[in-house]
């Protein structure tokens, strides 16, 4: 399990999922969108933030181009848009991914209701 800020796929997430997929035989990669997550009520705001905090705007701006001001509608993008990424830009994850061995999918933890929705 990884946890970063906004659910970005950055070199150091990506090392350590490739490790899971490849030395530890991971079968599934969630990217897991949570409900009200302030990196992604940052990202739409752009207000100015103290120290690195605004680092995580950039990989988040797609989200927010793609699904607008609604932070949940962004969160969600976010999820599936950073699962694309990582099946992308890592040769080990999409070429397990290729060969059957690995999924890596996107979902949405709802934190009022602890339901866990599978993105598509």
């Amino acid at each position: 399990m990884t946890r970063v800020a906004g659910n970005i796929a950055t070199p150091e997430i990506i090392g350590s999922l490739e490790y899971g997929a490849a030395v530890l035989g991971v079968r599934v990669v969630m990217v897991l969108g949570r409900g009200a997550c302030g990196a992604v009520t940052a990202a739409i705001a752009r207000k100015s933030v103290p120290g690195q905090i605004s680092a995580l705007y950039a990989p988040l701006r797609p989200a927010v181009e793609q699904a607008g001001p609604d932070v949940e509608a962004t969160i969600r993008a976010n999820a599936r848009i950073q699962a694309k990424v990582l099946r992308d830009a890592s040769p080990v994850i999409g070429g397990l991914v290729a060969q059957g061995k690995l999924k890596v999918v996107a979902a949405y933890y709802d934190l009022s209701s602890g339901v866990v929705t599978a993105l598509g």
